[in-house]
């Protein structure tokens, strides 16, 4: 890649490069699980001209979100619970009722449509991945199986839909042509109709070295200062912002038609400058971070194993496969990674073929520790693993450093209780 995606400059500098990697997201059937696989570039690099931080390598979208695309928000309890939040407080906040039309672009298996039907509020879902798609129409979701842009939104326009709410939560960072995506907002948004995206947060990502969140299915990891501009190219305004907890720290965003920076967006952006992070310097050392946080689990990790103890891991995330093919650790470590998600259980996991097996392995397996890769979900999993715990098993956090921790305690997770 030799010009920004965004705003076209050629100003691009290396911020992190972690090795060729397969898709993060393609489970292996076991069919295949003897054949070679493709490997990319995953590489970050940094816009000096409007400070966006995107991978080098652009994966064809129809690769990366085709008939097997494995991800189904609804097995994720806390996202559920996030997302009705999220439903409950759009409703109450525009009004919205059965005049309206609300609708989501990425909107997987209708987890978060779902709560605007059940209120009466008509809605629309646009989701490339069929499985998911189908699930949604399961559930009486409207889905149009579709990849979201300019000429989708023009389309719909010409059916006579304008959307009151436009939602697009985590797929901001995976659309390559972001101003034809961006475009189909300005499109299709009503005109006193307000957009709300949501997106893991650049800052929370340098600060706690997460990078397992980098994969080539998000091409993009967004600061405030890089997203004001791409807006505005599009007749579109930031005008608001909140920070939020869910997948390690996110943003939410409300965009619209007319001008009306808050005083709470105008204090992040403010703070965003105080700190750099429009210039290269704020990255410098990103890299040396990332190699120490991977050869400080690769040793805990590598320390148990040759002490006899058994570890397992939980999770068959994007972020898992990142973070176990740049440490390198395979099925000589890990005995296998547990799912709550059908449709991951009996594949494997990309690059280093660790088997996925059901959740309940782990109470009739017993192993000694638990590697939790989707740490953003930590505390939940750790909850869910009760029984785990209670017959002396004990967690591994990997992020923001590897710990070892004996449950969802009120200590720090941060902090290990143990040394090894």
């Amino acid at each position: 890649m030799i010009h920004c995606r965004s705003c076209g400059s050629s100003s691009l500098h290396l911020i992190l490069d972690l090795g060729l990697q397969p898709l993060a997201n393609a489970l292996v059937e076991p069919s295949n699980v003897g054949q070679p696989e493709d490997k990319f570039p995953l590489e970050v690099i940094f816009c000096e001209s409007c400070s966006l931080v995107q991978v080098s390598e652009t994966i064809p979208p129809e690769v990366l979100f085709g008939r097997d695309y494995p991800y189904f928000s609804s097995f994720l309890p806390e996202l559920l619970e996030h997302s009705r939040h999220h439903a409950l407080a759009l409703l109450q906040t525009y009004a919205l009722g059965r005049d309206s039309l609300v609708v989501e672009v990425a909107s997987n298996d209708g987890y978060l449509l779902k709560n605007f039907l059940a209120a009466g509020v008509p809605v629309l879902g646009i989701d490339p991945a069929q499985g998911p798609a189908q699930a949604a129409r399961d559930i009486g979701v409207e889905t149009l199986q579709a990849f979201f842009g300019a000429d989708t939104a023009n389309q719909l326009v010409a059916e006579g839909k304008r959307a009151d709410v436009m939602l697009a939560n985590n797929v901001l960072a995976h659309v390559e042509n972001i101003n034809a995506f961006v475009a189909g907002f300005a499109i299709l948004l009503a005109d006193d109709g307000v957009a709300e995206f949501e997106f893991p947060y650049l800052r929370d990502l340098i600060d706690a070295g997460a990078f397992d969140t980098i994969y080539h299915e998000h091409v993009f990891y967004y600061s405030l200062r890089a997203l004001d501009p791409l807006f505005e190219r599009h007749g579109l305004h930031l005008n608001d912002v909140q920070r939020i907890g869910i997948h390690g720290g996110s943003l939410r965003l409300t965009v619209g038609r007319k001008p009306g920076k808050t005083s709470r967006l105008e204090a992040m952006m403010r703070e965003e400058a105080e700190l750099g992070m429009s210039t290269l310097q704020y990255y410098k050392g990103f890299g040396q971070r990332v190699a120490e946080l991977r050869d400080e689990l690769r040793g805990l990790l590598h320390g148990l194993v040759a002490k006899g103890e058994r570890v397992a891991a939980y999770g068959a995330a994007a972020k898992g496969a990142t973070l176990l093919n740049f440490a390198g650790i395979d099925g000589d470590v890990i005995d296998y990674v547990v799912d709550r998600n059908p449709h991951k259980v009996g594949r494997y996991m990309p690059g280093l073929r660790i088997p996925v097996r059901p959740v309940e392995a782990l109470a009739t397996d017993r192993p000694d520790y638990l590697l939790i890769l989707a740490w953003n979900f930590g505390a939940e999993i750790m909850t869910q693993q009760c029984s785990f715990a209670e017959a002396g098993g004990k967690f591994i956090l990997p992020i923001p450093r590897a710990v070892i921790v004996n449950g969802p305690a009120p200590q720090d997770p941060r902090k290990p209780v143990t040394s090894v």
